[in-house]
């Protein structure tokens, strides 16, 4: 959400408020990549005050990190701005998805030197033409959230179908959708699979960001593994977040999940859940339910091996490795439960394995989660709040 909101803010006209960011490594980087095309991004207090419009290259290089909203939220407005920027980052985000999303762009009138992923330069010209366009973005929506934060500064819109697998993570979707009506664009989505956005002005605004809901998993499953009671103040009652099904899922695991949020321990139970539209849910509630009374699977998350890392390679390795029995299948895992043992929980550069680590370690004596400052990549300050909690218990 802090991402769109900035991207939104440096293409509109004027003066944007965005308040209560994540302040995150992936949100520094995007800051940083719209400052090098032109927008200024300044801090005011807890928030970030951005002046956008006309976009000219202040530099000659975007790192993007391992952020996969950066490496394919950036590009479209690149091709907006005046001046030629090479984007790239760190080793994994090169073999990222995102072909697609610069086919498409060159074919929308974009100048590129190459379309098969990065590192790749964009050369700007201050404009660009638009139109329809089709792509596969079954390996990850931000392929056509990428398209369509910059759609209506586009001459002619945009109009992009997907056709392909089914798509993952499609509460992303509506979260790019409800960014953009909400800075003044017109979008139509009744069409499934297909979206078209109008070519117009995008309003300079106050955007408020809501907590992150998918982060707040590994905090609202602890009381689930090590008893008691977490709770979250401020949970929306109404989000387009993923993370939003933490609750009903929780209930299925069989925690008592109370308005608040308020999450209590009970008996934990095995599961069978489609996870495709929440898929960064998945290494926290496999290491849940490692804990479980009956094995757990989890479905519709093969894009998961194209993310930071193959999490679903890094789960089963990791969890096997301290005495658990968990198996790829061909969309997901399997998780049978058994004892688990003490031992080094690698982390591979990716957030979400570290906080599954976390997770594990509140069950099991002994568990060093290597490299735990990966998880700055969303949570500033992970291992503080952590032991916060814990000291609060």
């Amino acid at each position: 959400m802090t991402n769109r909101a900035l991207v939104l803010a440096a293409l509109a006209n004027g003066r944007s408020v965005v308040r209560q960011p994540l302040r995150s490594r992936d949100t520094e980087l995007m800051a940083a990549a719209l400052r090098v095309l032109g927008a200024s991004v300044a801090d005011d207090g807890d928030d970030w005050v951005v002046a956008g419009g006309r976009l000219v290259c202040s530099g000659d290089r975007i790192d993007v990190g391992n952020a996969g909203t950066v490496a394919r939220f950036v590009p479209p407005v690149a091709a907006l701005a005046t001046g030629a920027v090479l984007f790239d980052g760190d080793p994994r985000v090169r073999e990222r998805p995102l072909g697609p999303l610069l086919a498409a762009l060159q074919f929308l009138g974009a100048s590129l030197d190459r379309v098969d992923g990065l590192p790749v330069t964009v050369r700007g010209t201050g404009s660009l033409r638009g139109g329809e366009v089709v792509l596969d973005a079954s390996q990850s929506s931000q392929l056509v959230s990428g398209l369509l934060l910059s759609a209506p500064r586009f001459d002619l819109g945009l109009t992009v179908r997907h056709e392909g697998p089914p798509l993952p993570s499609a509460p992303h979707l509506a979260m790019t959708v409800e960014a953009l009506r909400a800075a003044g664009a017109a979008v139509e989505d009744t069409s499934f699979g297909t979206w078209v956005v109008k070519p117009g002005p995008l309003q300079p605004r106050d955007a408020v960001v809501e907590p992150d809901l998918s982060t707040a998993a590994a905090y609202l499953v602890a009381p689930l593994v090590a008893g008691g009671s977490v709770t979250v103040p401020s949970w929306p009652a109404d989000s387009s977040q993923p993370g939003a099904l933490l609750p009903s899922l929780l209930s299925e695991f069989g925690a008592s999940v109370s308005p608040g949020l308020t999450v209590t321990a009970g008996a934990l139970h095995g599961v069978d859940v489609d996870l495709r539209d929440a898929g960064e849910l998945t290494p926290v509630l496999a290491a849940l339910a490692c804990f479980a009374d009956g094995p757990s699977t989890f479905r519709g998350v093969a894009h998961l091996r194209l993310q930071e890392t193959d999490r679903l390679a890094a789960l089963v390795r990791e969890l096997n490795g301290l005495g658990g029995d968990v198996r790829e299948i061909d969309d997901g895992l399997e998780v049978r439960p058994r004892p688990l043992h003490g031992g080094t929980f690698r982390t591979y550069d990716d957030h979400r394995i570290a906080m599954a680590g976390a997770v594990v370690g509140l069950g099991v004596e002994g568990v060093l989660v290597e490299d735990v400052a990966t998880t700055r990549k969303t949570v500033p300050d992970f291992v503080g709040s952590w032991t916060r909690m814990l000291a609060l218990a």
